[in-house]
């Protein structure tokens, strides 16, 4: 029997009332999970009332106080690993591995928000005048909104709502329909570890939801993180409406290899970066960037009998599965068609995992890996972010040239380089125009302690993810001026003041 899942709005969960539902799928089968509730803007507008109305107790609870909830939150979440993986795999389809691995990037960023006390203090400069003082306060904005992505359901809901919690804010997720059990039962353990009904309300939805959360005077910031025209089109209309905005988009992250690198340590980051999870990451590395012919052909060579050999099924297949499916069928259609366009244009497909079949799991959205060589910058399968199991080697006669393709593509989330010259190195790392830079590291994700975000049109606004950046996202400054002058009142003073 179908599931009808729910809103989470005031502790509670609360049945969709718009007559609108999305249906969940099990990737590996095919088969409808779950129903899932579409809001319309009168269910947005009562969750967000019942943030507004329960952020004030929760903003005058001291930041220590706040933070044994996340500290208690981070201990219900270590309990309910495998609990919250299974059901993470059974809706995407990623392996339990990396399921488990969502959730625990997820869980570093609240721990890293455990340290909210001292990330929230302000500045104070004593005697910066006769008889004044001067002190910056950090106080929270009041209701805050993310709006996140299918492909990490456990980690990306809590890069936004930990640092938006710990400082005071009441938070509305409205999570992916397409795998929405996990942030539900995300906003269940928060509730368990002490946080307040209402802090941490969930609402389903798609773009009818969105545009409610966009449009609502009460929300005072968006968090997002997707495609890179959704994520214009957040930044644009959520700014217009006056809003504090984030927004993460697409990418096309390269990864250079130089001459002198290790190819077997180059082959390993590639297939794990470029196949894992099916491709469907942000930060997975869809294009090789071999610096010469000879460092290309032995690359390549290397590659192939890898990608051949990769183990794809369903998340109950065992620990030892690399990939599993795509999240729905439309997305293995348009991956398919891609590869399809890449052939037509006249890359070279050294493997072709389309036609790809798994006994028993016919119906579900498998597709095998795809090794391209000699892709060009005007083909369509450089162009797109694929978003699956999809690996494009690009060659280069030189490090610079090696360098211009990386820094002339238009998104710039994350790249990589292997070798092993130091200078080379320390010249990429200064040179290049992303976000995120790996040495010999091929998915270069900062841990919670520092911050996450890209660079050209991978991003929309100025301050990044999770570590410290999030506790300026999530804030605004106060400056106040204080004097308590001694003696006789001395009247009005109406020149600017300044220091003498």
């Amino acid at each position: 029997m179908t599931r009808d899942l729910t809103h989470f709005i005031g502790g509670e969960h609360v049945k969709g009332s718009s007559g609108r539902f999305s249906d969940v799928y099990n990737p590996a089968t095919g088969e409808v999970e779950a129903r899932c509730p579409l809001a319309g803007a009168e269910e947005v507008r009562a969750a967000v009332e019942n943030a507004r109305d329960a952020q004030p107790a929760w903003a005058a609870t001291n930041p220590q106080r706040r933070a044994r909830v996340l500290m208690k939150f981070v201990q219900l979440l270590q309990r309910d690993m495998d609990r919250l993986a299974e059901a993470l795999s059974r809706e995407h389809g990623k392996t339990l591995p990396d399921a488990r691995g969502d959730v625990q990037r997820g869980l570093e960023v609240a721990e890293f928000c455990i340290g909210a006390p001292h990330l929230l203090k302000g500045e104070y400069t004593d005697g910066a005048g006769p008889g004044i003082d001067l002190f910056s306060l950090r106080q929270p904005l009041g209701v805050a909104a993310g709006i996140t992505p299918f492909n990490f359901p456990a980690m990306i809901p809590m890069w936004k709502f930990c640092p938006a919690l710990a400082c005071g804010n009441a938070f509305i997720l409205k999570p992916s329909e397409r795998d929405p059990s996990v942030p539900l039962m995300l906003a269940e353990l928060m509730l368990e570890a002490g946080a307040p009904p209402g802090i941490l309300n969930v609402v389903n939805g798609d773009k009818a939801a969105v545009d409610a959360i966009l449009d609502d005077e009460d929300i005072a910031a968006v968090g997002f993180v997707g495609s890179t025209p959704i994520a214009h089109y957040v930044y644009s209309r959520g700014c217009a409406a006056g809003k504090r905005v984030q927004c993460f988009g697409g990418a096309k992250n390269h990864m250079i290899v130089m001459p002198d690198a290790d190819l077997d340590q180059a082959v390993d980051a590639l297939v794990g970066a470029g196949y894992g999870a099916a491709g469907e990451r942000c930060m997975a590395v869809s294009v090789a960037v071999p610096v010469g012919e000879e460092t290309a052909d032995r690359l390549v060579e290397k590659l192939a009998p890898r990608v051949e050999s990769l183990k794809i099924g369903p998340y109950t297949a065992g620990e030892d599965v690399d990939f599993g499916p795509l999240i729905t069928d439309a997305a293995y259609r348009r991956v398919r068609g891609l590869v399809d366009q890449g052939v037509s244009e006249g890359a070279e497909l050294v493997v072709d995992g389309r036609d790809f079949r798994l006994q028993g799991y016919e119906n579900g959205n498998f597709i095998g890996g795809c090794l391209f060589d000699r892709v060009r910058t005007d083909m369509e399968i450089y162009k797109e972010e694929i978003f699956g199991p999809v690996l494009s080697t690009m060659r280069a006669s030189s490090y610079e040239e090696a360098l211009k393709i990386t820094m002339d593509n238009e998104y710039g989330n994350g790249t990589a380089i292997f070798t092993r010259d130091g200078d080379t190195a320390r010249n990429f790392l200064n040179r290049v125009n992303v976000g995120m830079v790996g040495v010999n590291v091929p998915i270069p994700v900062p841990l919670a302690y520092h911050t996450f975000g890209g660079w050209k049109k991978s991003v929309f606004g100025d301050l990044n993810q999770h570590g410290p950046d999030a506790f300026r996202f999530y804030t605004r400054t106060k400056t106040v001026t204080a004097r308590w002058p001694s003696g006789v009142k001395e009247g009005a003073d109406f020149s600017i003041p300044t220091m003498e």
